[in-house]
């Protein structure tokens, strides 16, 4: 076994972030019109919630390049940040990661306030619907529960496709079109699941220094997620373990 072999070097990931990079198909269509409209939010909010990896970082990047919007965490607000934060547009990411923290909610709530009071927007992004979060403060609940909401579905298998594409190429890769079309076909409509694969099966390449073909995504799609366990409802993975 070749030096290489036995210590992979991966190339660092770099992931694209601009309207050119973002596919649009029916499971996000309404989210992408919604931002793209931005200057019409009732009450100068939205709430973008979506499943984990469904591009809701990425179309926070596109709002705030277009809004001059200025991104944070929710869980990294502090009370020295408020006030230059409030002075425009801003995204808070990940909200149900403060659900149940009454100080960070307060300062949330704070942001809230001071950014509409001086005629800004605010994007706030969530795996959920407002509804659904635990939230402590009564006040900052009610807040959201009326903001507009932006909703982003599980992919389509057009989707599917064009996030598997996008994040190989944000790994500098380029698997065939048979590779491709195999997992579209046989994977779970899942972002989390597209992006775990593709970074397995960049592992495994290294590992073994070879292309990604369609054998080796078939073997690690079955170690990933085997028989039986896919969210698609039934067993969509290929048994012929065909050899590289």
């Amino acid at each position: 076994m070749s030096t290489a072999s036995q210590l992979p070097l991966p190339l660092p990931s770099r992931t694209a972030l601009g309207w050119e990079d973002f596919f649009v198909s029916p499971a996000n269509m309404l989210a992408v019109a919604q931002i793209e409209g931005w200057r019409a939010w009732p009450s100068h909010k939205l709430v973008l919630v979506g499943p984990p990896g469904s591009g809701k970082t990425h179309l926070a990047h596109v709002w705030a390049a277009q809004s001059g919007a200025r991104i944070v965490k929710a869980r990294d607000l502090t009370p020295e940040t408020i006030p230059a934060l409030a002075g425009g547009p801003v995204c808070v990411e990940d909200i149900e990661e403060i659900a149940g923290d009454r100080p960070a909610e307060e300062m949330l709530f704070h942001l809230h306030n001071l950014v509409l009071a001086n005629g800004g927007t605010l994007m706030v992004t969530a795996t959920r619907a407002p509804a659904h979060w635990p939230l402590v403060l009564p006040d900052l609940a009610s807040r959201m529960m009326h903001a507009q909401l932006a909703q982003i579905s599980e992919p389509d298998d057009s989707l599917l496709a064009a996030l598997l594409a996008k994040l190989f190429a944000d790994r500098q890769l380029l698997p065939s079109p048979e590779v491709l079309s195999y997992l579209v076909r046989h994977m779970p409509r899942s972002y989390a699941t597209a992006a775990r694969l593709v970074a397995a099966l960049d592992a495994e390449a290294l590992a073994h220094q070879r292309d990604i073909t369609r054998p080796m995504a078939a073997r690690v799609l079955s170690r990933l997620v085997p028989p039986g366990a896919e969210d698609r409802g039934t067993s969509r993975h290929d048994p012929g373990g065909a050899q590289d």
